[in-house]
């Protein structure tokens, strides 16, 4: 079979050709032998009635040379019948009896072991008659046969002549499509693909065209989040080289080396808040990543977490509030990451609240058979356009850097991954007490765990 779609396209036109010209001819060459025929027919007809009509009028002899001339070009047998026998062998029996018994005949029959088209004329009532014979058009197929070969020969040069040129036009595309994979493979970024007809093709191109300016996005974005990072992890870094320099020099004693060794530590935890994040995320799409679902009831989840909270909450001023029911919510969900998802969030929510603002800690049964957790800020909440990519990766930061005060650009791309893995969804819109909301869906039954492709 070939490799290439040219040669294949060349291929099927070949095929199609030769398909073609044997179809043609198998319905052409027997209309062609039926018309043969009748014409036939009906010319050998009006021969037997011209010689009858002279053979009455002036009695000619059967081996009247310029009347068997005549005939003979024509390729017509003449034989006699006198008095019911025939001057000649070959004829039929019955049409010997037709052409004694003075009655005309039309049709066809063996003479001489030809089958033939026989006309038979009566001269007179003493069963004397003309009888005029004339092979059938037997040889038509032999004839179109030899000659076929010709027809075929041009049908497969034009298939090939129009697979090569089919093939070529339809290839093009895809060797444009190929060689901007390539490219994009390569590194390059900036590829565009011409966007031509016919749908299938402009889909193609459409597709590409897409993949590059995602590509060029996706990896934006990552240099960005890189550089975010980086910036991250040097801050606290700094600061701790600074406090430990002080201290090996000695510049920093008695009760400056305590409050040296606390802000040293908080740095690290923030480090390592941070580390424990990266991790988690690069870990989240794998199938070991760890999860033990549980039944949980979120009221008591929901209280136990705000119990954590509401010192912190009352330290930057903010008022924590609780809205649940008197009775459990129950889930099926891994309470160590369904609680690491609320800290994360509440986390997120305490960085950029103002003081004397509330954040609202919820939870809620779902009439569609799930079991909700919220929370929602009176912060300065997002725009729709931030809604679009509150989840990836430092996309908020980017956007809002030395607007607002802001962390990594993990920590919602975290709880985004980790309320997918519990088999749950989460949504970012609008709260009413200003700010965000974040509203998590997670199921109450046993769920499959997530299948990584």
């Amino acid at each position: 079979m070939p490799r290439t779609l040219t040669a294949r396209a060349a291929l099927v036109g070949c095929a199609v050709a030769a398909v073609a010209v044997l179809v043609t001819a198998l319905v052409a060459i027997p209309l062609a032998s039926r018309a043969v025929e009748a014409r036939t027919r009906d010319s050998l007809a009006a021969e037997a009635t011209v010689v009858a009509t002279a053979l009455r009028a002036t009695p000619r002899p059967a081996g009247d040379k310029k009347l068997l001339d005549v005939l003979r070009e024509r390729d017509i047998s003449l034989f006699m019948v006198r008095r019911g026998v025939a001057d000649q062998p070959g004829l039929p029996p019955a049409v010997v009896a037709r052409a004694a018994a003075g009655q005309e005949f039309s049709g066809r029959g063996l003479v001489g072991g030809v089958p033939s088209l026989v006309e038979v004329r009566p001269i007179n009532n003493n069963g004397n008659a003309v009888v005029l014979t004339h092979p059938r058009a037997t040889g038509i197929w032999r004839d179109v046969g030899q000659n076929l070969w010709l027809a075929l020969l041009a049908g497969l040069a034009a298939g090939v002549l129009a697979g090569v040129l089919l093939g070529s036009r339809l290839a093009r595309p895809i060797r444009v499509a190929a060689a901007a994979a390539r490219r994009l493979r390569g590194g390059e970024r900036d590829v565009r693909v011409p966007v031509e007809s016919p749908e299938e093709v402009e889909s193609l191109a459409h597709a590409l065209n897409g993949l590059s300016e995602a590509l060029s996005t996706s990896e934006g974005r990552q240099r960005d989040f890189l550089l975010s990072v980086s910036h991250e992890l040097r801050t606290p870094l700094t600061t701790i080289r600074g406090y430990a320099e002080a201290l090996s020099d000695g510049v920093i004693d008695g009760d400056g080396a305590a409050r040296a060794g606390r802000t040293v530590l908080a740095e690290a935890e923030r480090l390592d808040r941070l580390v424990t994040d990266l991790l988690a995320l690069a870990r989240l799409d794998a199938v070991d990543f760890p999860l033990t679902p549980l039944p949980v009831d979120l009221t008591a989840m929901v209280a136990e977490t705000a119990n954590t909270w509401r010192p912190r909450c009352a330290a930057a001023g903010v008022s924590l509030v609780v809205e649940a029911p008197p009775f459990p919510v129950p889930a099926f969900t891994d309470p160590g990451r369904t609680r690491q998802i609320l800290d994360g969030l509440l986390e997120n929510a305490l960085r950029i609240v103002p003081s004397g603002a509330p954040i609202v800690l919820a939870t809620r049964p779902d009439a569609a058979g799930a079991s909700l957790l919220e929370v929602r800020d009176g912060g300065p909440g997002f725009t729709d356009d931030d809604l679009r990519v509150v989840f990836e990766r430092g996309a908020l930061r980017q956007r809002y850097e030395g607007v607002r005060k802001g962390g990594s650009g993990l920590g919602l791309a975290l709880v985004h991954g980790l309320v997918r893995r519990l088999g749950g969804h989460i949504e970012a819109g609008h709260a009413p007490e200003g700010g965000a909301r974040f509203t998590i869906a997670l199921p109450r039954q046993p769920y499959e765990a997530l299948t990584l492709a």
